[in-house]
């Protein structure tokens, strides 16, 4: 019962774009823009530089021409946080997709440090000049961070999904990270910042799947093991992630990238209601996404309409736990950690 109202809740405040610090007042909001400034000072004082530049391609001595892959967002998009290029997750991405498709992948990243979504304007037309068949976005972080209204903000991501679509590009976006897995973070803004990073991710998800692109829900997923493991999944400023926060981040993202390009017609299955699965309406698919590790929502169709009484259909699915690994890749990931 919790846990349907608090989905309930998460999408009204993604249909509505409100919540988030936005929402607070007196006494409560000196509390938080204390902690927010104790928190700042903490992870700069350990700073990352600039992220390891990753472009160009990726098995490049297999057959065929390139596919274009274009990365977008913020420091998360480009990798801050660690100290080789094979380690950001555009990398990581652009090598895993090559390995599907048995075909070289150019990667072109346009994402940086610091960008909020409407960032994203100026990003899409320079990824755009690449002519991407397929287009990332992990962006949502400093707008939170930033105090944007999450209606802004989404605004802004919808218009750059439009753009990538209408140039022919699928389209798959990296929702809001749970900020409230931040180690500086203490209470209330620890519980504040993951109200709001699930809020946003809610919202995003809804504005991507209405114009033709995938969302994969990073918050949870992510939030669990940073917590588990701070030290390890955590750069050394405690705010961005390590190599293995990265590599989590990327293995939950490639199945649905796969997917979009249909180069694995075999892993599309149909949605599995004992796995949490199914077919929803847009906003409530959207809330379940927020609420549930590694969920990808994309637009349904049912019966031959793309959307019902209450909304556009998306389908829930969990793709990155029916992705079978085989024993050498098992045994790397172990190496790796």
């Amino acid at each position: 019962m919790a846990g349907a109202f608090t989905a309930r809740r998460v999408a009204a405040a993604a249909a509505y774009g409100g919540g988030g610090i936005t929402a607070l007042s007196g006494i409560t909001v000196g509390l938080v823009m204390v902690e927010v400034r104790f928190a700042r000072r903490i992870i700069q004082a350990t700073p990352n530089g600039d992220p390891p530049r990753a472009d160009g391609v990726y098995g490049a001595r297999l057959p065929g021409e390139p596919l274009t892959f274009a990365m977008l967002g913020d420091s998360t998009a480009a990798g801050l946080g660690v100290h080789s290029p094979g380690e950001t997750p555009a990398a990581l991405l652009a090598d895993g997709l090559s390995s599907i498709a048995g075909s070289p992948v150019l990667l072109v990243n346009v994402a940086r440090s610091g960008a909020r979504s409407e960032a994203l304007e100026d990003q899409v037309e320079r990824a755009l000049a690449a002519s991407p068949q397929i287009a990332v976005i992990m962006v949502g972080a400093n707008d939170v961070t930033s105090r944007v209204r999450s209606a802004d903000a989404v605004r802004h991501l919808a218009r750059a999904v439009e753009r990538l679509r209408e140039a022919g590009s699928e389209v798959v976006v990296g929702t809001c990270p749970d900020l409230g897995s931040v180690k500086p973070l203490m209470q209330p803004l620890k519980w504040i910042a993951r109200r709001a990073s699930r809020q946003l991710a809610a919202a995003q998800t809804i504005a991507v799947v209405e114009r033709g692109g995938r969302s994969v829900s990073l918050g949870d997923l992510l939030g669990r093991e940073f917590a588990a493991d701070p030290a390890g999944m955590f750069s050394a400023d405690r705010y961005h992630p390590s190599a293995r926060g990265y590599a989590a981040a990327a293995m939950a993202m490639l199945p649905s990238m796969a997917a979009a390009l249909t180069l694995e017609p075999d892993l599309d299955p149909l949605p599995d209601a004992r796995r949490g699965e199914g077919v929803l309406p847009v906003y409530l698919a959207a809330a379940e996404a927020a609420e549930k590790p590694g969920t990808e929502v994309s637009g349904a169709r049912v019966g031959g309409h793309d959307r019902g009484p209450r909304g556009r259909w998306a389908t829930l699915l969990r793709r990155a736990r029916r992705v079978r690994r085989s024993p050498s890749e098992s045994a790397a990931e172990s190496h790796a950690a």
